[in-house]
């Protein structure tokens, strides 16, 4: 399509994290590794759960749910990317690309809103023992629930939208595995500084919302948890947070280092081993994080092993 002297870009390509063909094959191998893992580990939380009535509490009630958008987070990415590495062609259409950005951003998002809620979980466990049933009911979980999915959708409608509205005139090469915000801004011809300050603003407000929510959290907690005389009830209390502040840190850690800076210092080299992070590894190694050291998960999973097994 043409407009005055400009072509107007229908579809991009995804150069991927190398071309070099020999390195592709065991990136190829690794992430496909990784995913088969991630996939398979989370839908074992989810099942193990869902199998014993004694985790079906709200803290197990928001880990089955988050191993649910880590499938899904994963699988908006990785499919793609593996098929890109396998194949001459890695075009991919507008409307698909925008669609895969979209989904991202939501499952992305709603990771945050769900890390967010476990965390209130915890305050109330710990600091409110005694108001813990009353508070964390299970009307008040599922609204918390719909709320982490419903924003998160309503939320990334509108960069969506904003983004569709841009021009590309070319190039349509993008320097990453999938179709992320800051390499499209930057390839558009159009003014993106409304998207620019939609990202450090408003995008920032619910990142930042999440975290300041978990960070307040884990104050008062801190503060209850000092107040147990013996040092071994110190340590059992704090473990029940370990696996879910161990998350936090690997989730919000390359989170922020990507998306709360201006457009001007996006690396492409750096970025990219980031968001590896964030959209690969963590997933993957969620559900290892919760069930190592968990000794309730430990039980849900060898009573799920032997009902395989029977």
């Amino acid at each position: 399509m043409l407009r005055g002297n400009q072509t107007h870009i229908t579809e991009f390509v995804l150069l991927g994290l190398t071309s070099d063909p020999k390195k592709q094959v065991w990136l190829f191998a690794i992430f496909l590794t990784m995913y088969l893992i991630s996939v398979a580990g989370n839908s074992v939380i989810i099942a193990a759960i869902r199998g014993d009535v004694r985790l079906h509490t709200p803290m197990y009630f928001f880990l089955s749910n988050l191993s649910l958008v880590d499938i899904c987070y994963t699988t908006v990415i990785v499919p793609r990317m593996l098929a890109n590495m396998v194949r001459k062609s890695k075009k991919i259409p507008f409307a698909q690309c925008l669609t895969q950005m979209y989904f991202f951003l939501a499952f992305g998002i709603n990771d945050s809103f769900l890390l967010a809620a476990m965390a209130i979980d915890r305050y109330v466990a710990i600091c409110k023992p005694l108001h813990y049933t009353t508070t964390m009911n299970p009307r008040r979980c599922l609204l918390l629930l719909i709320a982490s999915w419903v924003g998160s959708y309503f939320h990334t409608l509108a960069y969506t939208i904003l983004t569709a509205r841009l021009s590309f005139c070319g190039p349509n090469i993008i320097h990453h595995f999938f179709c992320d915000v800051q390499p499209l801004l930057m390839l558009s011809c159009s003014d993106t500084s409304v998207n620019e300050l939609l990202v450090l603003t408003e995008g920032s407000l619910v990142i930042m919302s999440s975290l300041i929510c978990i960070i307040v959290s884990y104050i008062y907690i801190t503060c209850a948890v000092l107040r147990v005389p013996s040092r071994r009830g110190r340590y059992k209390v704090f473990s029940t947070c370990g696996s879910h502040f161990t998350v936090v840190i690997l989730f919000y850690g390359s989170i922020l280092y990507v998306y709360l800076r201006p457009l001007s210092m996006y690396s492409v080299v750096k970025d990219r081993v980031a968001t590896v992070m964030y959209t690969v590894v963590t997933p993957m190694l969620n559900p290892f994080i919760y069930s190592l050291r968990n000794k309730d998960m430990k039980r849900a999973l060898g009573k799920l092993r032997d009902r395989i097994h029977s």
